[in-house]
């Protein structure tokens, strides 16, 4: 059962989950934010939804708690659990139970009125010292249902009336359980999933990026401003100086990386004009600013840089492109090497020469962004060409690095 000591707020769970466990677990005296006290409540309600992958070792330095995700066993993303959890006082729950008692029949519509004399007369009589609710509280929890989706309001000539919404039953529950645990905001399809009577395990990754769920609300903020083609003000956190900063941006399109999960929002900057990213899990809050007119403008200018990204970067130095060019070897019965170029080339083309030569060629904005990829290839790299030849220098000399390292000439 979780910790029974919750909170509202789910930036402050975010905030502290990214501290315990996704950028390193913090002890007490690592911990300098808040008090010791805070330090234990925070620590022991994480610990009550990830009990069963979290472990620990013993160092020189003391305990290292972790996190450990065996896919093999462990099928539903563990930090959906932070997301089911919420608070609530003796008068959420009463109200809770007695409203959707009131409108139990989906093709009952009653306004406030009539919902506040039924509690008073079809359930708080009965009681010699009821808890009572007046108007404006009900109204707002009506409208707190209605915002989550589990009420829906209609109006009829000048009166608002309330109805249940009815229940959707999802015929394809295989989508259901795969969107859940791959898609942006997949904690949307967990929460449906947990409606279904149907509670199979249908699949299991090899690559599961699950710390991503933590950033889900922005995402979904990120998205809505996307799809209404507004500006937005963020706020953001730079990891390196701490420093918290607000800036605003037109949120274009969003990225995720295939290799760590990390997911990026592609956004146009008016202070520096230049279309740039932003990584999400440094994002605190997106607040609407106004409507953007060259909304369009923007994102087809996305559009056609998007052939020369490599990745996430979007200015080259001096503003030029800079292109790469290389030549691997393989045997016969080492087809896959070739395969893999073939999958992984992204932006780029790939010209086979022989039955055991290939060469790769791609016009990109950041030839860096590109190392670690090509670094696997070593010892199948036959020729190399950069135009941008300090990190062609540079590449070369980590290789040359390597070899001292183990002793080779």
């Amino acid at each position: 059962m979780a910790y029974s000591e919750l909170i509202k707020n789910f930036d402050k769970i975010r905030d502290y989950m990214r501290d315990f466990y996704v950028y390193g677990f913090k002890s007490r005296e690592q911990y300098n934010r808040k008090s010791t006290r805070s330090y234990d409540d925070e620590k022991r309600r994480l610990e009550s939804w990830l009990n069963d992958c979290m472990y620990f070792r013993q160092t020189n330095d003391g305990k290292t708690v972790y996190i450990s995700v065996d896919t093999r066993t462990t099928v539903h993303n563990p930090l959906y659990k932070a997301w089911k959890t919420a608070s609530f006082t003796d008068g959420d729950i009463t109200l809770f139970f007695i409203i959707f008692d009131i409108l139990y029949d989906s093709s009952v519509s009653l306004t406030l009125s009539e919902v506040v004399e039924k509690i008073d007369n079809d359930y708080l009589s009965y009681f010699s010292e009821p808890k009572l609710f007046d108007s404006s509280t009900v109204r707002k929890k009506l409208r707190e249902y209605e915002t989550i989706g589990l009420i829906y309001s209609e109006k009829q000539g000048k009166t608002l009336y309330y109805k249940r919404a009815e229940e959707y039953n999802f015929k394809n529950i295989d989508v259901l359980d795969f969107y859940s645990e791959i898609a942006p905001c997949g904690v949307i399809g967990s929460f449906l999933s947990d409606r279904q009577n149907d509670k199979g395990d249908r699949f299991a990754f090899k690559h599961h990026y699950i710390t991503q769920t933590i950033d889900s609300e922005i995402l979904c903020s990120l998205f809505d401003s996307i799809h209404k083609k507004q500006e937005i003000e963020i706020t953001k956190l730079n990891r390196k100086n701490s420093k918290i900063q607000k800036i605003n941006i037109v949120p274009l399109c969003v990225f995720c990386s295939v290799q760590s999960g990390r997911q990026y929002i592609m956004a146009y900057r008016r202070t520096t004009r230049r279309i740039m990213s932003f990584r999400i899990d440094y994002i605190l809050s997106v607040k609407p600013y106004k409507t953007a007119e060259d909304y369009d403008l923007l994102r087809s200018k996305l559009d056609g840089m998007m052939p020369y990204m490599w990745g996430v970067s979007t200015q080259g130095r001096g503003g030029r492109r800079e292109t790469v060019e290389f030549t691997v070897t393989f045997d016969d019965d080492e087809q896959y090497i070739f395969n893999r170029l073939q999958r992984e080339k992204r932006c780029g083309t790939v010209e086979r020469i022989d039955n055991n030569n290939a060469r790769f060629f791609a016009e990109v904005y950041d030839t860096n962004e590109m190392l670690t990829w090509i670094r696997s290839f070593i010892c199948r790299i036959t020729s190399l060409n950069f135009s941008n030849k300090e990190i062609e220098k540079q590449f070369k000399s980590d290789i040359e690095e390597m070899y001292r390292m183990y002793g080779v000439n």
